[in-house]
């Protein structure tokens, strides 16, 4: 591994860490609420919501689609990895196919084994993630049972509040599990570029991260869901 091939990894990882610190709220890079931060409040909402309907089908409606796509990423996750191992088994036709491209930075068998090899660790990290997330899914849905009806809700009122928030907390948690998972296979797109030698790695790394700023913070999604919470379109 080269000065150039270094540096490309730690700016990808130091991306990686600087969007999930952002997004979770640990530090702010802009003024605005990221698109995480607000759906966690409309999570709450929903929960809240819900004390006030005996009948749930369309929040067990909700809840198992939540679950179901978080299973279909993780067994995606479990594809991608056996890709990755297929890949480094033919290392030797892959790499033959990569040095016939234009503007290929040359690469050893070691360092492409090597680069799959993380890709494969990147997959890797997505799957535990993406399985936690359903456990915790799962989890919120036993939870989710728990809700008083609404006329226990009326003789203590805030009581139930308090647990359907609780309950809110684990949707969130797992939720926040998700797109960590989510973000992972997001920038492996971004590490695809590094078997096209360490400045492709620098160049798509930066246009992902650059992809995922704007999602959370400029998207007209995100517009859409703060004037849902607020009721009227975001001041500037």
């Amino acid at each position: 591994m080269t000065t150039v091939d270094l540096f490309a990894l730690l700016f990808f990882l130091g991306c990686w860490f600087l969007f999930d610190s952002i997004v979770i709220g640990r530090f702010r890079l802009v003024s605005r609420r990221s698109l995480t931060e607000v759906m966690s409040i409309h999570r709450k909402r929903w929960m809240l919501n819900a004390l006030t309907r005996d009948l749930k089908i369309i929040d067990t409606q909700i809840m198992a689609g939540l679950q179901n796509g978080t299973a279909f990423f993780a067994s995606t996750s479990i594809f991608a990895i056996g890709g990755c191992f297929a890949l480094m088994g033919e290392a030797d036709t892959a790499q033959s196919l990569f040095q016939d491209l234009p503007l290929l930075t040359p690469s050893t068998r070691a360092a492409f084994e090597m680069k799959a090899g993380g890709l494969a660790a990147i997959f890797g990290y997505s799957f535990f993630k993406f399985g936690w997330s359903y456990r915790l899914f799962n989890y919120n849905t036993i939870l989710f049972g728990s809700l008083p009806m609404m006329a226990e809700t009326e003789r203590d009122r805030e009581k139930a509040e308090r647990l359907a928030e609780r309950i809110a907390e684990i949707n969130i948690i797992a939720a926040r599990h998700f797109n960590t998972g989510l973000r992972a296979i997001f920038l492996s797109i971004g590490y695809l570029g590094w078997f096209l030698g360490p400045y492709a790695f620098i160049a798509t790394t930066a246009f992902v991260f650059m992809i995922l700023m704007r999602r959370q913070y400029f998207s007209d999604a995100r517009k859409t869901v703060i004037a849902a919470l607020e009721g009227a379109e975001e001041k500037p």
